[in-house]
């Protein structure tokens, strides 16, 4: 059976970590929902793919109690240069966030996201629950996929040292979440992923899974 989720513990602030010295613009998405665990997160994002990501465990249900907690993590990562471009580009498109985003629609609560830019085209942020515009809405919804990447990556890591036989059914779960798109950007996790594909301490399903999972973060 599938591990419930593993809580993951407040990261260093955004900032700290990789390039965290360097000039230059910088988009940053806070996510928040108490409702999940973990309840927050940020992802910071360089228009060269390097980013960090850090997030902080909400009160688990009754189910996640008895799971393997995930130690206190502090996490750079990197995406597609194409990825990045993507999200800078669609920011310019959106005056750098300085609209409303927020749709005021009756719909389900999704979490509230700020999106928050800083550099040499101003600074600018909106915070919205849901969006009309497609584009905003579109460009969340992939934050978060690749925020589900980073948080699976750190579950993966968890197992491997604590509950190799989870791993099976973890990496299945991601490998379906890759395959649906609610888990973007593997290359982000490409670490513990080249770990587990070279690891003839786990199941051989958990290493072909990861080979494959390698190949897709290549393309």
């Amino acid at each position: 059976m599938r591990l419930v989720w593993l809580l993951i513990a407040a990261l260093a602030p955004a900032g700290h970590g990789q390039g965290s010295a360097a000039a230059g613009p910088v988009i940053q998405m806070d996510y928040a929902n108490p409702g999940l665990s973990p309840s927050q997160w940020t992802i910071t994002l360089r228009p060269d793919g390097t980013g960090h990501f850090r997030s902080q465990m909400g009160s688990p249900s009754d189910g996640e109690r008895e799971a393997i907690h995930t130690p206190p993590v502090n996490r750079d990562f990197q995406v597609s240069a194409e990825f990045a471009a993507e999200t800078f580009a669609a920011a310019g498109r959106h005056k750098w966030f300085n609209e409303a985003c927020e749709s005021h629609l009756k719909v389900a609560f999704q979490g509230w996201k700020t999106f928050t830019y800083t550099g040499p085209q101003g600074a600018g942020a909106c915070t919205f629950n849901y969006s009309r515009d497609k584009e905003v809405q579109t460009l969340a919804e992939s934050m978060e996929a690749v925020a589900e990447t980073i948080l699976e990556g750190a579950r993966l890591e968890t197992l491997l040292q604590h509950d190799r036989l989870g791993l099976d059914a973890e990496i299945e779960f991601l490998a379906d979440a890759a395959e649906d798109g609610r888990a973007q950007q593997l290359c982000a996790i490409r670490e513990i992923l080249e770990r587990l594909a070279q690891d003839d301490q786990v199941l051989e399903r958990v290493r072909k899974r990861a080979r494959a999972l390698l190949e897709r973060a290549a393309t």
